[in-house]
């Protein structure tokens, strides 16, 4: 009697293992590039972040520093207080006795090719490198405060401080009030470049009694 049974067939079972270990060799590399660029890309955040984070404190650094050039220019213009010294330009000194025209780029180093260099121009300890000029806040240079100048008056920012009580003086309504000597505005304009090509600019303004 003849066997009708039907014979198993196990032929496809090991071709499909097969593709399905090849599928998953397939995914495992995707994802192994996808970590890769990802650990790459979180170095890179992370260096920048660190560079990033150098150069704002040298830029505070720089700023803080600037002071120096302001002391310096203020000692200077007390030095040189008295007399008609402050109503000469001075390029020798970073002095100029009347307002830029244009005001200039403070960026652009040409800016500076009239300028006092604190410690000779040489970098302190920290590599910052530190210049400032002085601008009388006035219209007419190498001339008083209320002189002339080829017949144009001189315009300054002056401040008058209020005199204490003063003898004397009415306190009537409209009457004429006392007021002490001018005082002059001075504008100091200081740079420091530092590491990194840090370069910092900063203005102050002072008041110096004529």
């Amino acid at each position: 009697m003849p066997d009708t049974r039907k014979a198993r067939s196990r032929a496809p079972a090991p071709a499909a293992r097969r593709a399905q270990e090849g599928l998953v060799l397939f995914i495992a590399l995707i994802v192994l590039v996808a970590m890769s660029l990802a650990g790459v890309s979180l170095m890179r955040a992370v260096d920048t972040g660190t560079v990033v984070a150098g150069n704002m404190a040298f830029k505070q650094a720089a700023i803080m520093v600037a002071d120096r050039g302001t002391q310096n220019a203020v000692q200077w213009l007390q030095a040189n207080s008295a007399g008609a010294v402050l109503q000469n330009t001075n390029t020798g000194a970073g002095y100029f006795s009347s307002r830029p025209v244009v005001e200039p780029n403070w960026f652009d180093p040409a800016s500076w090719s009239e300028s006092a260099a604190v410690n000779g121009g040489a970098p302190d300890a920290s590599g910052n490198v530190v210049r400032y000029v002085i601008h009388r806040m006035c219209t007419q240079p190498d001339t008083a405060y209320n002189g002339m100048n080829g017949g144009v008056a001189n315009e300054c920012a002056l401040f008058y401080a209020a005199s204490a009580a003063a003898s004397g003086g009415s306190m009537a309504v409209g009457a004429p009030q006392f007021i002490g000597s001018p005082q002059i505005y001075y504008r100091i304009t200081t740079r420091v470049e530092g590491p990194r090509d840090t370069v910092s600019v900063i203005q102050t303004s002072v008041l110096v009694s004529i």
